[in-house]
């Protein structure tokens, strides 16, 4: 075992001798330009005419013109007098043609020793190999930046994901289909505004450092303010300023925001995340239904060409209309336990006892929080199509309106695929006697050591006394349905700068 060490040792050690001395190299031919006067440093801006994608789709347009483009070399290819290099901009490569004849002696021996990752732009005319490869013909090269660091080795690439999370320009500049995700990401967040936009929502933008935790259940990032000497919480929702927006009288707002939660990390959460939310006076959580099936099914259309998609080998349909349930319904038909029949909490936490179910916490030993524990063990992994569950217990839905025909339940949905929750709606609770009173059970939570539990936010309650209108509201996890739509396993596929461990 431990030669096989040492051998691993060696190994890594020779490689490192093996790039530092390649680097050096590469200082020392940027010495030598910089000596010369010719320091590609010192170049403050290159006029482009044309990406290589827009030469490349229109081919006819542009055959036999001269253009410029500029990009990085990814491949190379000395023969003699006459050489092929590849360049790679930011949506396309293009092989270009050098020749000795074209830039004379002196330029094109300079060409010649410039490395794969070096930055340059080339003049020429379009024109088709005999290959039937779009390439320009250069009549002038210039060198915009030297690369002092080799690229990864071209067949082996950058694979190993922890490398690639913690130098994701690397990762970008080899790996052309991660690229490809962060475009669709952005297209994806384009089309979201679009929809919303067309309805009439004001998109706006609240604080993230808040005095008060709320607007979800999650642990905050605390820090402080030194001129003011408080303590302060970066937000772990927009949820309560934004309704503080609907009393104001704006009736349709949304937010698309980077949110902070101080928990674990897994392949589908980050500690900072973004998410979208959005309210709309005078509508309730079936209008919220619609409005998120529209948006998941569009943006579908929009990145995949399709509502038909694959996720992880799962076959799923994102065509409207979708299933829509119960929670207590749910749970009824995935193990047959009916809780319109379990009336008191005592009979509850029986049951789950019978069931060898465990309380992690002994202060969440209510009805309501049974019915959400066998929803969790039951239910959730099963909902592989995009399902509605509606209908929650009151005591996991602390901003959630009452429903009228079962005051022990709120009209409160959440949107699974996969058997993963992508979007959580309320009819928002506008009475400020019940959210008060509700966000006392909630200190109580967690003065009895919840530190997920919220806090007490008299402005809040302030804000409702003065009259929120009925309100629907939504948010939606926005990485999460990048990851559904660009079948990506790991949150950290769709995050440009995942949250890492720093190395020693």
């Amino acid at each position: 075992m431990s030669e096989n060490n040492n051998n691993n040792n060696s190994s890594n050690e020779v490689e490192e001798i093996d790039v530092n001395h390649l680097m050096q190299i590469r200082r020392d031919k940027l010495k030598e330009l910089q000596e010369k006067g010719k320091d590609p440093f010192e170049i403050t801006k290159f006029n482009r005419t044309n990406t290589a994608g827009e030469v490349k789709a229109n081919y006819e347009e542009f055959e036999g013109k001269y253009i410029t483009v500029a990009g990085r070399i990814i491949a190379k290819r000395i023969m003699g007098k006459a050489s092929f290099c590849t360049i790679q901009d930011t949506d396309e490569k293009i092989q270009s043609y050098v020749s000795i004849n074209d830039l004379g002696e002196e330029n094109y021996k300079e060409f010649k020793t410039w490395d794969i990752g070096d930055i340059i732009g080339i003049t020429g005319f379009v024109f088709k190999t005999r290959t039937e490869e779009i390439s320009v013909h250069a009549n002038e090269v210039t060198l915009l930046s030297k690369s002092l660091r080799p690229l990864p080795e071209k067949f082996h690439g950058l694979k190993d994901p922890d490398l690639r999370y913690r130098q994701r320009y690397v990762d970008l500049i080899m790996n052309p289909e991660v690229k490809e995700t962060f475009i669709k990401r952005s297209k994806i967040i384009s089309e979201i505004r679009n929809i919303l936009d067309e309805k009439g929502y004001l998109e706006v933008e609240t604080p993230v450092l808040n005095t008060i935790s709320g607007g979800a259940t999650a642990k905050p990032f605390v820090t402080h303010h030194n001129s003011l000497n408080i303590d302060m919480y970066l937000r772990i929702a927009t949820e309560l300023n934004l309704k503080r927006l609907i009393v104001g009288g704006y009736d349709k707002v949304y937010e698309i925001g980077r949110i902070f939660r101080n928990e674990g990390m897994d392949i589908r959460h980050n500690p900072e995340f973004t998410s979208i939310e959005f309210y709309e006076a005078y509508a309730d959580y079936n209008d919220m239904m619609n409005i998120s099936e529209e948006i998941f099914s569009k943006c579908a259309l929009k990145v995949c060409g399709s509502m038909k998609i694959t996720y992880q080998g799962q076959e799923i349909d994102l065509t409207p209309s979708w299933k829509r349930i119960s929670m207590i319904d749910s749970i009824k038909e995935a193990c047959g336990v009916d809780f319109n029949e379990i009336n008191t909490d005592e009979e509850a936490v029986k049951l789950a006892e019978e069931r060898g179910m465990e309380f992690a916490d002994e202060t969440k030993r209510t009805r309501g929080d049974v019915i959400s524990m066998f929803f969790d063990e039951y239910v959730e992994k099963t909902l592989i199509q995009p399902t509605f569950v509606y209908d929650y217990p009151v005591e996991i839905s602390p901003l959630a309106k009452r429903k009228t025909s079962d005051p022990r339940l709120t009209e409160r949905f959440e949107l699974f695929i996969g058997g993963r929750e992508y979007a959580n709606a309320f009819s928002e609770l506008n009475d400020p006697i019940d959210q008060y009173e509700r966000f006392k059970k909630q200190v109580e939570a967690r003065d009895a050591g919840d530190d997920e539990a919220g806090m007490m936010d008299e402005d809040f309650i302030n804000a409702l006394e003065y009259g929120m209108p009925p309100t629907g509201g939504i948010g939606i996890g926005i990485d999460r349905l990048v990851m559904l739509l660009t079948d990506s396993a790991s949150i950290r596929d769709v995050l440009l700068f995942p949250t890492m461990k720093p190395l020693n």
